[in-house]
């Protein structure tokens, strides 16, 4: 049997897989499981965790390697795991050498690796540079691709502990991003999305230092049979004027931004070590909203952070309607080890389970208004599956009969409470 990679967490672990994926079974490993893991909450940890031993109940003669951002953090408790044969870090997992090492270790241990041996996870803070990687498609020839530009992250939000596992922010030159691009849109991909763990930080590193809305704009421009063209996760404080341009003029960008806000309340945004305001927050919403009045946000939010009151819990609540957010991200605070947040005072734990409930309910209710808006109108769908496309807006729409990966204009008939129907 060849790789199997196992993805947890967000779009760039998505991309990262795919090399993973590529850079393993070139190295020669077979009926290898591999674990890409994410540490943005103990929940997600503990769910790596229990995949690996039900993997390993399954499969009880796969090798099974860990890697990801749980693995870059926390190494020694998944080489302790006995289940696991292979920790490898989040930079290593990204070259070849550190497969065909597994590789060679696995043939020098058949019966398995022990302890510490186990581990190949360097100092991620050291790392200075990103090493492009040019992939010709993904997994499935899936309608929609990830094209990674930046990696980790130069600030310090006192909840996250991903810059830890990521390190500090590098980005891909630009010509390489278009030369990526490029590959995907020739081998079938309709849609590309732009990931990083810090999107809006793109350039800071690079000669010339080029913002995110420059490398938007060298991308359209370089690849007009790009069809459709979205970006993940953005910090508004730091969208520049090339993104408010592109956003406004150019279709193919399409009209849905996700944004980090993670609260509505200025103290608890302030202890968070955020770097926008509440008004900053509903001014930019407002802004993009002039310049794209069909645009569709979604947003992270986190409930119950450290000292959060229940009034400071009704101003999130409040953001939902103030930015007319349509897509909302609910985070029940999980302190993270080592992070500032967890040494603060902590909300209690059904607190948090009750306003991430009621964070749901509105981010629910925010999606229904968005829905019945919808009934009526005429949207390109990317089709996704047999029965489930996007629009441009990233809403799901029930479908039947459609051939994946095409791009259909369709007549929106009504809504399910959870999809636009045709």
């Amino acid at each position: 049997m060849s790789v199997d990679v196992v993805t947890f967490g967000c779009r760039l672990n998505a991309f990262e897989s795919e090399v993973i994926r590529r850079e393993a079974e070139n190295a020669g490993l077979a009926d290898t499981i591999v674990i890409n893991s994410c540490a943005v909450t103990n929940e997600a940890v503990a769910q790596a965790r229990q995949s690996i031993r039900r993997l390993k109940r399954e499969r009880p003669r796969a090798r099974i390697v860990v890697t990801g951002c749980a693995a870059q953090t926390q190494p020694d408790m998944f080489a302790e795991m006995v289940e696991v044969d292979r920790v490898v870090g989040n930079e290593e997992k990204m070259r070849s050498k550190a497969w065909r090492d597994s590789r060679a270790a696995f043939d020098a241990s058949p019966f398995g690796i022990a302890g510490s041996e186990k581990i190949a996870v360097a100092d991620i803070m050291a790392v200075r540079e990103m090493a492009p990687h040019l992939l010709e498609g993904f997994q499935g020839g899936l309608p929609r691709a990830f094209v990674q530009v930046q990696n980790g992250c130069d600030h310090r939000c006192t909840f996250c502990i991903i810059p830890y596992g990521r390190g500090n922010s590098r980005s891909v030159p630009m010509g390489a991003v278009v030369d990526q691009v490029r590959a995907l849109v020739e081998r079938g991909h309709a849609e590309l999305v732009l990931t990083g763990v810090d999107l809006t930080s793109y350039g800071a590193d690079l000669p010339g230092t080029p913002k995110l809305g420059a490398l938007t704009k060298q991308i359209l421009r370089h690849v007009p049979e790009l069809r459709r063209l979205r970006i993940s996760s953005i910090d508004s404080i730091e969208v520049d004027r090339d993104l408010l341009d592109v956003i406004a003029d150019d279709e193919r960008l399409m009209p849905h931004l996700h944004l980090s806000l993670q609260s509505g309340d200025d103290l608890v945004l302030k202890r968070m070590k955020r770097r926008h305001s509440r008004s900053d927050a509903i001014e930019f919403c407002a802004q993009v909203r002039r310049l794209r009045p069909d645009i569709a946000f979604g947003a992270d939010i986190i409930a119950g952070f450290p000292t959060e009151t229940e009034a400071m819990f009704a101003r999130s609540q409040d953001l939902v309607e103030a930015c007319d957010l349509t897509f909302l991200h609910v985070f029940p605070y999980s302190p993270r080890p080592g992070t500032p947040a967890a040494r603060m005072p902590q909300v209690q734990g059904g607190v948090i389970k009750e306003r991430a409930k009621r964070l749901r309910a509105a981010g629910e209710a925010a999606l229904q208004r968005r829905l019945a808006t919808e009934v009526g109108s005429v949207r390109q769908v990317l089709i996704e599956s047999a029965s489930q496309g996007r629009t441009e807006h990233f809403i799901p729409v029930r479908i039947a009969g459609e051939t994946p990966g095409a791009v259909r204009t369709l007549v929106m008939t009504g809504h399910d409470g959870a999809r636009l129907m045709v």
